[in-house]
């Protein structure tokens, strides 16, 4: 949030600045944990409001005519830094500012940006990055719809894409690169780790090592973009290995309660001011209402997603042991000395939620197990505070040709299951009948 921004709702009162913010006492830093309560915000700016209102207004009022002149310099580019203050809901607002001010601190990013879903943040994102005739690389596989952003809509405006597996070695991850550099201007690298609904994990340092060897003297460097929704902004850090940009359907962990739909990016600002500007041609922002059900969600999400983590461990636990599972595509189960454990170890803090569970059978005994469930819900999504479970084949994962979901390891015996915070012995329970529904 512009630190000059007022958020104020009375006209009488005299105008105020809003007041340092505390990022330390004493030389601690304080945790994300406890800026979620309040960084970003001033409550003598709003009435003395313990929390931030919701701002349900189309446009502001500037202070004077060279003000709003001033503010639309930064808002259309003219002037770099963007906006120095309120000027219209497409653009700004103040729910949606004390949002990205609080994305931000969970990976210590520079700037961070909402939207209004996250298929509008890998949108807006690939939309201020690629030119016609562009090569994308990405990690395989992605979310359905960024896959079929990147191979059927953008490709109507002469953009390609080259890509690698999630797990991909850095030979394997070299000659991919390579062959799009070869092939045109690479606009960006697009990664998802872990991969949905497989939970393959991608190498980011091999990316970033890879990427700066084969550009190295070059006046562009493609940016590294990652979906971190599985993992983030608890377990997974990107930006530390070698990410620039990280992309986040807020949808799930963030919102954490399945009663909101947004999206998030976050990174480097000199990255995002590009975003920035076509977000504000095309009005993908966060609305107020959302953004401000997401500042509730992320006064909790290190406790619901540490519930969640504790849960899945523990049913993930249980489930590898019953008859009917072939295996369980749980990250707390990789192989000691693979290269997957590997990546792990260096990237993750903790193994997540969400998990790939692979039965005997296929369709069939999918869906019996799926129609048996009692507490568990049949909806597609994840990171709530309910267990949701779906059926990426038939479900998310439709549109794929199956030729690639085969490739993929996406097959119809597979069932994608996001632990809640419920209690899981009683998700056990609903588990155990579920599977007996098998036959």
């Amino acid at each position: 949030m512009p630190k000059n921004t007022e958020h104020t709702l009375s006209g009488t009162t005299p105008r105020r600045r809003p007041k340092p913010e505390v990022l330390e006492i004493g030389g601690h830093k304080l945790k994300p944990s406890t800026l979620m309560m309040g960084h970003g915000y001033d409550p003598m700016l709003s009435e003395g409001a313990l929390k931030p209102p919701i701002f349900l207004t189309s446009t502001f009022v500037f202070e004077n005519a060279a003000a709003g002149k001033r503010h639309f310099e930064g808002v259309t580019g003219k002037r770099p830094g963007g906006a120095e203050g309120l000027v219209y809901s497409r653009f700004n607002g103040p729910d949606q500012e004390i949002l990205e001010d609080r994305l931000g601190i969970w990976e210590d990013a520079e700037d961070a940006l909402s939207f209004s879903s996250g298929m509008s943040a890998i949108a807006t994102l690939l939309l201020s990055l690629v030119r016609p005739g562009d090569v994308i690389v990405h990690s395989a596989p992605l979310y359905a719809a960024t896959e079929t952003l990147i191979a059927r809509i953008l490709g109507r405006f002469g953009v390609s894409w080259l890509d690698f597996p999630a797990g991909a070695t850095p030979e394997e991850i070299e000659t991919v690169i390579a062959a799009a550099k070869a092939k045109g201007r690479v606009a960006l690298i697009y990664l998802e780790s872990p991969a949905n609904p497989t939970n393959a994990l991608v190498d980011v340092q091999a990316v970033r090592d890879v990427r700066d060897r084969l550009f190295a003297g070059e006046d562009e460097k493609p940016p590294i973009a990652i979906d971190n929704t599985f993992l983030g902004p608890l377990w997974s850090k990107p930006l530390r290995h070698g990410a620039e940009l990280v992309v986040y359907s807020l949808t799930k962990y963030a919102g954490g309660h399945s009663d909101l739909v947004a999206g998030g990016v976050v990174g480097a600002k000199a990255l995002l001011d590009p975003v920035r500007a076509m977000r504000n041609t095309i009005g993908t922002i966060t609305d107020p209402n959302t953004a401000w059900m997401l500042l509730r969600s992320l006064e909790t999400l290190e406790l619901r997603m540490s519930r969640a983590g504790e849960n899945a461990a523990k049913v993930c636990e249980w489930l590898r042991g019953q008859p009917q599972v072939d295996r369980v595509g749980y990250l707390g189960f990789l192989q000691p000395g693979s290269r997957q454990a590997d990546i792990y170890q260096r990237h993750c803090d903790g193994a997540g939620s969400t998990f790939s569970l692979y039965l005997k059978g296929g369709e069939r005994e999918a869906f019996a197990f799926l129609d048996a469930l009692r507490i568990a819900k049949l909806a597609v999504s994840l990171g709530g505070t309910e267990t949701l479970a779906s059926h990426p084949a038939g479900m998310t994962h439709l549109s794929v040709p199956e030729e690639r979901k085969r490739a993929l390891d996406i097959g119809d015996n597979l069932v994608r299951i996001s632990i809640g915070i419920e209690d899981p012995d009683d998700l056990i329970a609903d588990f155990e009948q579920a599977l007996r529904a098998i036959g």
